[in-house]
């Protein structure tokens, strides 16, 4: 039968193997041993330790300087101060000053408040087209407003236009045009309007200082004083024309006074009566009355 080794023989063989090996086989180790160092020393060592204490002295500086921007400034997630960013665009509250030009779609303020711009020299508004032009121009100046455009057009809250001035003509789309300087209003060319009316207890005047003073109207004209008299006065004549129709004084007395009195054969007496005569130029003149027309008799003054 073969000899059964056991596992406790094995590592007794294997320990004596190795123990006579150890000893018969001797190393020889070198006399002069070489250390390195390794690592950063002397001034590198302070100069990297300062270095590193400049940096974190830095980095604590500007996170302070950045929390008291944040701070002074009012930073939030809505915006920045009384500037909140919306899905409409920017809200500002408050007052606020421009240093430079400001570029906006539209600006409008609150429901409950009105909107002011104030300059200390003036307000300028500008509209430019896409190639840049100002095509209009609203400036706001200490002495005069100052509009640069080709149309000028003021309206009502339902989108009615009250006043509209272009190259051509202005119009007043008002009912009612009122006008309360003490001297009126001073009209250098002619005037169209349907009504021209004075204010309640005050009189109306219409006054040509140096010129002329003409009325014209396709339909007629209608000269109306409810509470007062009617007056026309010249320093040449007064001419009431009509092309197709009569010449209408509907009233319960009508004077003439200083009419001349025509005169027959140069005598001259005294009369109560008087006829009212019409020269062929359109002079009226009077004639004492008779039991017959006497404007034949007292034609002298046409001639």
């Amino acid at each position: 039968m073969p000899a059964t080794i056991t596992s406790t023989a094995k590592q007794q063989m294997v320990r004596e193997q190795y123990t006579s090996t150890t000893q018969s086989t001797s190393l020889e180790r070198p006399e002069n041993q070489y250390v390195y160092n390794i690592g950063i020393y002397g001034w590198r060592k302070r100069c990297l330790y300062l270095f590193v204490l400049l940096l974190l002295i830095v980095l604590v500086v500007n996170f302070a300087l950045t929390i008291w921007i944040l701070k002074v400034m009012w930073f939030s997630p809505t915006g920045m101060g009384h500037l909140h960013v919306t899905k409409e665009g920017l809200r500002l509250e408050g007052e606020s000053e421009f240093l430079f030009p400001l570029y906006a779609k539209e600006i409008h303020s609150r429901e409950d408040s009105s909107l002011l711009l104030q300059s200390t020299h003036n307000v300028t508004v500008n509209a430019r087209n896409s190639d840049g032009e100002v095509t209009g121009r609203l400036n706001v100046g200490p002495k005069m407003v100052e509009v640069h455009g080709q149309q000028f057009q003021i309206n009502s809250v339902d989108g009615k236009p009250l006043f509209t001035v272009d190259e051509n003509e202005v119009v007043v789309g008002t009912d009612k045009l009122r006008i309360t300087g003490p001297e009126g209003a001073i009209f250098e060319h002619s005037v169209e309007t349907p009504l021209v009316r004075a204010e309640a207890f005050k009189p109306l005047r219409l006054e040509s200082p140096t010129r002329s003073l003409s009325m014209d109207a396709p339909k007629g004209i209608n000269i109306k004083a409810q509470a007062g008299n009617i007056e026309a006065l010249s320093q040449m004549d007064i001419k009431l024309h009509s092309s197709e129709g009569v010449l209408l004084l509907d009233a319960e007395t009508v004077r003439l006074p200083k009419l001349p009195e025509g005169t027959r054969g140069g005598s001259d007496r005294s009369q109560e009566l008087y006829e009212i005569c019409v020269c062929p130029d359109g002079k009226l003149y009077l004639s004492a009355a008779g039991r017959y027309s006497t404007c034949q008799e007292y034609s002298h003054v046409c001639q």
